[in-house]
Parts: structure tokens; C-alpha cells; sequence
């Protein structure tokens, strides 16, 4: 006898429509994975942010139990604190109540919820009981090591720093980047391959002679007050850096040069055509670079170390904290508060400049 199998008519069994299931299920598969990496890779910005959080004790007590900033529950009667327990008794309840009066066979414990009634008297051993813990924040550590830092001081020399190189940096990469994409200079490619080169050299190579010069015009520490340690950090980004004329040059590639001739024929300059032809359509591109550089300079370690050595009023956050480290690492709550800050106005700037950032890194790296 024939079987007859009937497919029900609600469901779709196309090629096409298992093909956007299996579409589906990659993707879907894709974005738990980037998930779970995603979550593995900020576990140690978690950590921070709760030992930042936490008293010396809690940071002990978490290292054999709870992660999290927990710490015993105490209720104040007549001025003093008495730790609350879990109270079992016969008739299966259990009950948190303060600990008044201990015992070896029996002990006294206030009922928190109506402290005036009379004290309750319980028969065991108080110290196999579990102790109740309650999640308690101290953010006091922020302001105790904002003062011990001086951290207003600090952050000002930093943005001081990473600002005035911003403005350097800004200035020279577009000059010389739009020299590179626009004129017909003779042996363009040719410097600019050499230009390039210099982004493999190694900075140690280049350490000791560039800071003999320094010092020997009197660029490092500090003199009557004036940071002269912050000339090396900030003069030298003025005169272009070879990877952010890389990214500006491909930029500058990407638009069309009849814009350029048209604003010729208007009667524009060249310094015209950069100021209202490429610069306008090139924000994200900048933008990109800008944060590059400020985001450098706001973590450069070696840098201001070495020339500001001695000048400890004119360093910037990243040698302060690190300092600090060194002074308080008995402390890691108040030394994982001041990297919390530190990191407070890097991931601001780069949240709400992500979307440019990320469409001028990507648009850079194409060449017309």
C-alpha cells in the first residue's frame, strides 16, 4: 500500500528560505562568540573597577570568596555594633538577628527588625552560624586618591601635552600629506617611500642621540617654574609624523581631483583648495588621526620620564600614577582608582567619536 506524506501548507521549504535560515544561524553563531570574547576581554577592566571599589579587607576576603565588594552586615543598638547572623531554629525559620551577647551552649541575640522587644535566647554554638554579608561600594576611594595624587594637577599637564601636539600634529600631516597626494613634486614617491621607512625604525635606536640633543639645549626638567621637559614631547609633532601622513595621503587620494580643478577655476589658491576643498570632506580622516595622537600622547610613559625627570609637578598622568603605584602598591584600591580615572576621558572621546573614527581608518587604507 502507497504512503502518502502531505507537507503542511504553512511551512516554506524553498532553497532560498533554508538558505536564510542557515544565514541566520551563522549569524547568530558570529554574535555569540564575538560576545563571549568580547565579555573575556574586558574581565580584567571588570576586575579594576571592583577592587577600585573595595576596602583592604573585602580585596583579602575576596580572594577566597565572593568577587563582588561584600562585607558583614552590623546593626548599631545604644552606640554599638553587633554582627547579624543567620539564626536557624527549631520549627525549620531562619532568621537574620544581631549577636548581643555570645555564649559557648547559649546566646543572646536583637531581633534588627524590633530591637526594644526582649532579647532572644538561642541554644548552640554562635560561631557555626553564617554571617550575613550586604554589597557595600566605597567610591571614597576616588576621592581619597584624587587628593593623594593631586590628580587635577596632573591631568592638566596632560591635556597641556596631548592638546598642543594635537595642534602640531594636526597642522604638519595635513601640509605635508597634501603636498604628497596633490604636487607634482619631483621624486615624490620616491621621499615618500623614505618617509615611510621611518615608521620601522625602532625608537631606541633613535633614544640616546635625540635626548643628548635635548638636553643639551636645555629641553628637559624644569627651570624657575617653566616646563621645558614639555618641549620635547610637543615641538617635535609639528614636524609631521611619517603614519599619520600615510593615513591623510591615502585620504587625500580618495577625492577627486576635478574638485580641486574647479575651485582653480574659481580662482582659489592651493592653501584655498586645502582649507575649503580637502579639509571639509576630509573630517573623519582627521578626526581618526587626531585621536591617534591623543591617544598616544595621553599614555606616552617613556617620554615624559626621561624628560621630566626631577620635575614632578610637570608630569603627566601616566608617570604619576605609575609613581603612585610604586609609593602606595600596598594600597591597590587607590592605585586601581587613579588608572580608573586616568582612563575616565580616553574612552569618552572615543565613544562618541567612534562612528568617525572607524569609517576614517577603514576609508584610508583604499586607494582610488
Amino acid at each position: 500500500m502507497a504512503t502518502i506524506t502531505a507537507t503542511p501548507k504553512h511551512v516554506n521549504t524553498s532553497p532560498y528560505y533554508s538558505f536564510q535560515l542557515r544565514q541566520f544561524g551563522v549569524k547568530s553563531l558570529i554574535f555569540m562568540v564575538a560576545i563571549v570574547i568580547g565579555f573575556i576581554y574586558l574581565m580584567p577592566f571588570g576586575n579594576m573597577a571592583l577592587m577600585a571599589v573595595k576596602t583592604q579587607e573585602q580585596i583579602v576576603a575576596s580572594a577566597t570568596g565572593s568577587v563582588l565588594p561584600m562585607e558583614p552586615e552590623v546593626f548599631v543598638y545604644e552606640g554599638k555594633n553587633y554582627d547579624v547572623y543567620n539564626v536557624p531554629f527549631p520549627d525549620g525559620t531562619v532568621r537574620e538577628l544581631a549577636l548581643f551577647k555570645k555564649g559557648r551552649q547559649t546566646s543572646e541575640f536583637i531581633d534588627p527588625a524590633n530591637p526594644t522587644a526582649e532579647a532572644i535566647t538561642w541554644e548552640g554554638n554562635w560561631r557555626g552560624l553564617e554571617q550575613v554579608s550586604e554589597l557595600k561600594f566605597h567610591f571614597e576611594n576616588f576621592s581619597t586618591a584624587w587628593d593623594m595624587l593631586n590628580f587635577p594637577r596632573h591631568f592638566f599637564n596632560t591635556l597641556a601635552i596631548a592638546i598642543l601636539g594635537l595642534i602640531g600634529t594636526l597642522l604638519s600631516c595635513i601640509s605635508v600629506a597634501y603636498a604628497f597626494a596633490r604636487f607634482p613634486i619631483p621624486g615624490k614617491n620616491v621621499l615618500f617611500l623614505i618617509l615611510i621607512g621611518t615608521i620601522i625604525l625602532p625608537g631606541q635606536v633613535t633614544l640616546i642621540p635625540t635626548y643628548a640633543f635635548f638636553a643639551k639645549i636645555g629641553w628637559v626638567g624644569s627651570q624657575n617654574g617653566i616646563p621645558l621637559g614639555w618641549l620635547p614631547l610637543i615641538v617635535p609633532h609639528f614636524f609631521a609624523n611619517a603614519y599619520n601622513v600615510f593615513l591623510l595621503r591615502q585620504y587625500f587620494m580618495t577625492l577627486p581631483r576635478e574638485l580641486d580643478e574647479a575651485a582653480v577655476i574659481d580662482g582659489a589658491t592651493p592653501f584655498q583648495v586645502l582649507t575649503r576643498v580637502i579639509v571639509p570632506l576630509s573630517w573623519s580622516a582627521i578626526i581618526s588621526v587626531g585621536l591617534f595622537h591623543f591617544i598616544f600622547a595621553w599614555n606616552d610613559y617613556f617620554g615624559p620620564l626621561i624628560y621630566l625627570l626631577g620635575a614632578r609637578d610637570f608630569q603627566p598622568i601616566s608617570v604619576a600614577v605609575q609613581e603612585f603605584n610604586f609609593q602606595y602598591g600596598a594600597r591597590p584600591e587607590l592605585v586601581q582608582a587613579t588608572s580608573l580615572m586616568a582612563m575616565v576621558l580616553p574612552i569618552v572621546i572615543f565613544f562618541f567619536a567612534q562612528k568617525v573614527f572607524m569609517r576614517g581608518v577603514v576609508i584610508t587604507g583604499v586607494e582610488k
